[in-house]
């Protein structure tokens, strides 16, 4: 999207609408829910954060203060939760721990996932400096790809591509 200009179509995809819908129902319902058995003490809802330390930018649903001065992201998936976490979810949500620490200046370790088609499941994800470190070799990866053009080795899993809006002009 960024290096060959070419859009995702993300406004045909039926899994991106029914997970925008469902952002947007959840920003609006019980707006002042604090969920105290994670020690919330506050959230801010749907808070855009960037970084030009680490090249990033995202809306994260919902940024949780916790009571031990920390802070987490908790994201709503549009999915259903599976025994195992999902790589990319996993990838999203330190990302975001990254943009909290750099935009709060508060320590950001965890995060949470909803996964709204497993009657609301929470999954609490816990990183630490080896997490961080493979994250920023990847982000070093994808900002390469974007400023050089160079284009990426395929993917080692097929299953990846069933669901991915560039499958039909990718050479891989």
């Amino acid at each position: 999207m960024n290096t060959l200009d070419i859009p995702q179509r993300e406004e045909n995809r039926f899994k991106v609408l029914k997970g925008r819908e469902i952002h947007k129902k959840k920003s609006k319902i019980n707006k002042a829910y604090l969920r105290k058995k994670l020690g919330v003490v506050e959230k801010k809802s749907e808070v855009y954060l960037a970084s030009d330390k680490y090249q990033l930018r995202g809306i994260v649903d919902e940024v949780l203060t916790l009571s031990d001065n920390t802070m987490a992201p908790l994201d709503f998936k549009y999915a259903e939760h599976k025994q195992i976490s999902y790589k990319t979810h996993k990838i999203q949500a330190l990302c975001y721990c990254l943009l909290i620490e750099e935009n709060f200046t508060k320590e950001s370790n965890t995060a949470y996932i909803v996964y709204t088609r497993s009657q609301n499941k929470l999954v609490e994800l816990t990183f630490n400096a080896k997490d961080r470190s493979n994250l920023i070799k990847q982000i070093e990866e994808v900002v390469k790809i974007i400023t050089t053009g160079y284009y990426p080795k395929k993917t080692s899993s097929g299953k990846r591509c069933f669901d991915c809006c560039y499958k039909n002009i990718c050479d891989n």
